[in-house]
């Protein structure tokens, strides 16, 4: 699907820039901070800022277009595949990789929510990654 597509399935207007911005975010599966999309783009895009690029991201992650992921207190990054998953920190370099199991994210749904309404499952994992782990042994 392509990004304009995408815009217009979440109700977001598509403009040049945010076109862009979820090109991005769909080509680049870094999960990338607002800050890495800014540097990235504002080379072909001048007028780009970072408070549009902050603003734009945020809009996708409210309208469901994108995750917003705070898995540490000092980041927040952003993942253009909005389906079930959950995410790996590597506490060594930094790395945020994508891990798709069903284990847990399925355990949610046995559970009783009184009544509440779940809109969001976050799951994350920390620990070394493999590349950090092959670079450290002896």
């Amino acid at each position: 699907m392509k990004a304009y597509d995408i815009l217009l399935e979440h109700q977001v207007k598509p403009s040049l820039q945010r076109i862009a911005i979820m090109e991005y975010l769909m080509e680049n599966h870094t999960h990338p901070s607002a800050e890495d999309v800014y540097h990235a783009l504002s080379p072909s895009m001048p007028t780009l800022s970072k408070t549009t690029v902050y603003n734009t991201l945020r809009l996708f992650a409210d309208n469901g277009a994108a995750l917003m992921l705070t898995i540490d207190d000092k980041n927040v990054n952003f993942d253009a595949d909005t389906s079930q998953h959950a995410h790996f920190l590597c506490k060594k370099c930094g790395k945020i990789f994508d891990f798709h199991s069903a284990i847990g994210l399925n355990k949610m749904k046995e559970l009783r929510m009184e009544g509440h309404e779940v809109e969001e499952v976050h799951t994350y994992y920390r620990g070394i990654c493999k590349c950090c782990k092959m670079n450290t042994k002896d």
